[in-house]
């Protein structure tokens, strides 16, 4: 399953930006799930991602970066365990975006000028623990 694609995204994408730019709201939740150990066994078994998983878990890498030589833009069900499938599932399409815009500080109308910095990482992991515990809790009655 495809949660999300940079590419996806380049249709309205504003002409003065990069295209990675249309990366950093899919490596925000990526590095969420890499600090949380919710990575999928192909990256685990890597030495190469392990190593670039710990440098992301120790903020001495570029999330966006880390995504975008993972994942060929794309964050699939692949790239997350089990449980963070079940979250994924659940709420990266129904309530990401949403939490995004209000979470995350940006310039303009266009969410693709978050800026690719560990403060506003930072902000998005707080909702994004927040959102898991609500979604454990749901789960687990």
């Amino acid at each position: 399953m495809k949660y999300d694609d940079a590419s996806w995204h380049y249709g309205d994408f504003p002409s003065d930006l990069s295209h990675e730019n249309g990366a950093t709201h899919i490596a925000m939740f990526l590095a969420w799930a890499i600090t949380r150990d919710l990575l999928g066994e192909m990256h685990l078994e890597d030495p190469e991602d392990r190593r670039d998983a710990e440098a992301v878990k120790q903020r001495d890498a570029d999330p966006r970066e880390v995504f975008l030589k993972w994942c060929d833009e794309k964050l699939t069900d692949e790239d997350l365990s089990e449980e963070g499938n079940a979250f994924a599932s659940s709420y990266y399409e129904n309530r990401y975006y949403v939490d995004l815009e209000e979470t995350v500080p940006y310039k303009g109308n266009s969410v693709y000028r978050i800026e690719n910095s560990w403060e506003n990482y930072e902000l998005m992991f707080k909702v994004l623990d927040r959102r898991f515990e609500e979604w454990r809790r749901r789960v687990a009655r």
